[in-house]
């Protein structure tokens, strides 16, 4: 969903008293792992948006040759995932300003992170959300899976 249209189809959705929990990441080759993170996301609330990390913000953390999906397809697959009600993509470079912008109740991140070292944790704290560790242990990586692949295939 655009993000101009984000914000007010939040608004109706808080005014029937849904809990909202926003996820985020780049999901640039989508694996278990992905899932698990969206499933304990959703679990937190009734409605489950997801912020994909656009192409260049995917280029900036991950480096060359990544993304290797691009952001329109990323957000496509993200948005098939059961658990998931709607995606948006963010063009900053973190996605605070979208945290400020639709205010969830819950800011899901995965197990890389602690309650203590969320990036945003000042943000959601700021309009009275709360921050929430979900997920398998970070046993599966993009990154490992592309560097797999590539040995595979030499």
């Amino acid at each position: 969903m655009p993000r101009d249209e984000l914000a007010g189809y939040v608004a109706d959705l808080r005014k029937t008293g849904a809990r909202i929990v926003l996820a985020n990441g780049c999901f640039d080759v989508l694996h278990v792992g992905h899932v698990r993170y969206l499933q304990g996301a959703r679990a937190l609330g009734d409605v489950l948006i997801v912020g994909v990390n656009c192409d260049e913000q995917v280029r900036r953390l991950k480096g060359a040759g990544r993304p290797v999906t691009p952001e329109d397809e990323r957000a496509e697959i993200v948005a098939a995932v059961e658990c998931v009600d709607l995606v948006t993509i963010f063009r900053e470079p973190t996605v605070a300003d979208l945290l400020l912008e639709l205010k969830p109740d819950v800011h899901a991140k995965g197990t890389d992170y602690t309650e203590d070292n969320v990036p945003e944790r000042s943000v959601v704290h700021s309009y009275g959300g709360r921050v929430a560790i979900v997920g398998d242990p970070k046993d599966h990586s993009t990154s490992q899976m592309i560097e797999q692949l590539s040995a595979a295939s030499k």
